[in-house]
């Protein structure tokens, strides 16, 4: 499985921090893309993968091929998330990315796909966004986390007005990352399913924190 994806280059032919921002159901790769000018002062190459599945009622794509509780949803999603290790792999060999200053950002099914991807394979990147998403709910025994995941940077971020995945689940989540040993920071805004200019701040201040950028 091979996966399209929009980048954000900030030019220059140094190694470059970098983001791999994965978009939420029913969403496609120019969707997270936007956000890249506004991250740590477009500093940062920004790649957004889409999502395998077409969802045939509109123009849309999802990471498990249908809503993530279907039936039949975990087995795709762990075929997609092998698709992002490659596609991760791939990126890593074509552009100067600094392996060391490598972010995971994942915005509500994304997330559920990004967490698994860097509890499994934590020192590979420098921090985990978890952006109005869950990691709690029938798959939530299955999630494992190695040893050196404990000084994984987490950042949760969720709406207090969210409709979609309610604020609860989200307090669920930084329970669960606990639990796994891991020491997650929780920020909770008044929006609902989204990402807010608010939000967006504060995820840049932790970005240029965890890839080791100098304030802007």
């Amino acid at each position: 499985m091979r996966l399209a994806c929009t980048i954000y280059h900030p030019g220059g032919d140094t190694p470059l921090p970098a983001l791999i921002a994965l978009h939420g159901f029913g969403s496609h790769a120019l969707d997270l893309l936007g956000l890249a000018p506004e991250l740590a002062g477009g500093r940062l190459l920004v790649i957004c993968p889409q999502a395998p599945h077409r969802l045939p009622d509109f123009y849309g794509f999802s990471w498990s091929g249908a809503d993530p509780g279907a039936p039949g949803a975990p087995g795709r999603l762990d075929a997609a998330a092998e698709a992002v290790r490659a596609l991760i792999d791939d990126a890593i060999t074509r552009f100067a990315i600094d392996p060391g200053r490598l972010a995971l950002l994942g915005f509500s099914q994304g997330g559920m796909l990004a967490a698994p991807l860097a509890l499994r394979d934590p020192e590979r990147y420098a921090g985990l966004a978890l952006l109005s998403t869950t990691i709690v709910g029938a798959r939530s025994a299955e999630l494992t986390a190695t040893a050196a995941a404990a000084r994984l940077p987490v950042l949760v971020q969720h709406g207090a007005r969210d409709e979609a995945i309610p604020v609860a689940q989200a307090h669920a989540s930084v329970e669960r990352l606990r639990q796994l040993g891991l020491a997650p920071e929780y920020e909770e805004y008044p929006m609902a399913h989204e990402v807010s200019r608010t939000s967006t701040t504060a995820l840049t201040r932790w970005l240029e924190r965890v890839l080791r950028l100098d304030p802007r």
